[in-house]
């Protein structure tokens, strides 16, 4: 039986995954989808139960204003209308005959009365349909995904565990942009449950001699992007019966990567990063879920609680937090000091307490002291911050005795740093990595 599903109309809000997360915590999957979906799109879509209509600001489209079009208005299906403003602040919500009904109560209402929803948006249920459809796309054929031991490719591996077994090979590539010693304990963790099937690849030199001399943030996601492609590509031809590629892209690097009524915030390795001539059909089986609807997957699937909670970690590795032309020497720097921070968190008792840290290094200098003469060395940020779905983020109100133990940590046991700076920008208006 297919997901029965209600429709986010975007016209222009900026707010539309916020407005997904509350229809999807009703019990209801809920998917984004344009302004102008055909009839046909709509058709593909079914059973569509109603649509939640998101204007805002972005209402504008090569300077004419938009609307929902006709398949919307006239499916005979219901509709709630919301205007969701700069501030974030939702009025116009008529649906509701009491416009000053919190907004979370309003769509609950909705879903309930107006699409009587049978709420059968649960983990359970997302794994049986996702098993169904893995096993339905694959059939006999092979599938290899790229392992990287972060959460969402840890996910699709036991995914894919259940619903293809032996026909998953997984490959995890050591590009240099690991944090310290991941590869090695990538390799430990899925040995057992892999078997054979598990193929490392020390790909560093490659990488980083592709990247050297690249300092925009996309070319740089591009790059990694593609060249992960070809590396896989190899290692395909290495086997028989290869016919997918499987990637844990997840519902934010999509809409991250673009809509109708707003730009790019950048690029996904996964997303907007594989070349042309991909020799494999892709299989995505989280592409649905927010981060932690992720991690709640993990958890219905048995795999451990350390692994379904690590710290995120972005598909091009360090180097995105490597800023602006990787070199090897701030390589090493950003790989270091990251590995500091973490040891730190780990003994103050805050790992698991906070979403995402790590250290980025910039690729400029500025003047210090360091053994009573004139050093010109590299500053190490600190970025820290807590999310619930990664489209938004508040900064993590670190101690400031822990932030000054961390810094003299990472001034002492780090060569060629004199600085340590603290990031205390929220998501919006910066996003969680810097590139």
């Amino acid at each position: 039986m297919r997901q029965e599903k209600i429709l986010i109309v975007d016209l222009g809000s900026v707010e539309l995954a916020r407005v997904a997360r509350a229809v999807r915590a009703c019990g209801v999957y809920s998917e984004i989808v344009a302004h102008d979906l055909s009839a046909e799109q709509l058709q593909a879509l079914q059973p569509v139960l109603g649509f939640v209509v998101c204007g805002g600001p972005n209402h504008m489209l090569d300077g004419c204003a938009i609307d929902a079009g006709a398949a919307v208005l006239q499916s005979g299906l219901p509709i709630f209308n919301i205007q969701i403003q700069h501030t974030g602040r939702a009025c116009d919500l008529e649906a509701s005959p009491d416009n000053d009904v919190d907004l979370a109560t309003a769509l609950s209402e909705f879903v309930d009365n107006a699409c009587r929803a049978q709420k059968t948006w649960t983990m359970d249920n997302f794994i049986e349909h996702q098993v169904a459809a893995i096993r339905a796309q694959v059939g006999q054929r092979r599938v290899l995904l790229a392992l990287s031991g972060g959460v969402d490719s840890s996910v699709v591996a036991a995914l894919l565990l259940r619903a293809i077994g032996p026909q998953l090979t997984c490959v995890h590539v050591n590009h240099g942009l690991m944090r310290k010693n991941e590869s090695q304990q990538v390799l430990d963790m899925f040995s057992e449950k892999m078997g054979g099937n598990l193929v490392y690849v020390d790909a560093t030199d490659r990488f980083l001699n592709k990247l050297a001399g690249v300092a925009d943030p996309e070319q740089k996601r591009k790059i990694i992007g593609g060249e992960f492609i070809r590396v896989f590509e190899e290692e395909a031809r290495k086997l028989d019966g290869i016919a997918f590629l499987a990637q844990g892209t997840i519902y934010p690097d999509i809409i991250e990567s673009g809509t109708k009524t707003a730009k790019a915030i950048k690029a996904h390795h996964n997303v907007g990063g594989l070349p042309d001539d991909l020799q494999f059909e892709l299989v995505e089986p989280l592409a649905q879920l927010f981060k932690d609807e992720v991690r709640a997957c993990g958890v219905a699937l048995g795999l451990p609680t350390a692994m379904v909670y690590r710290q995120p970690f972005p598909g091009p590795g360090l180097g995105v937090r490597c800023l602006g032309a990787i070199t090897r020497d701030r390589l090493e720097l950003v790989r270091e000091s990251d590995a500091i921070l973490r040891q730190c968190f780990d003994e103050a008792g805050l790992t698991g307490k906070v979403w995402q840290y790590f250290t980025l290094v910039p690729d400029f200098k500025s003047v210090g002291v360091r053994n009573h003469a004139r050093s010109w060395e590299y500053p190490v940020i600190i970025r820290a911050v807590n999310t619930i779905d990664a489209m938004t983020a508040a900064i993590e109100p670190l101690n400031i005795d822990f932030l000054s133990q961390t810094a003299e940590k990472i001034l002492k046991r780090v060569p060629g740093v004199n600085r340590v700076l603290y990031d205390l920008s929220p998501k919006p208006p910066a996003t969680i990595e810097w590139e």
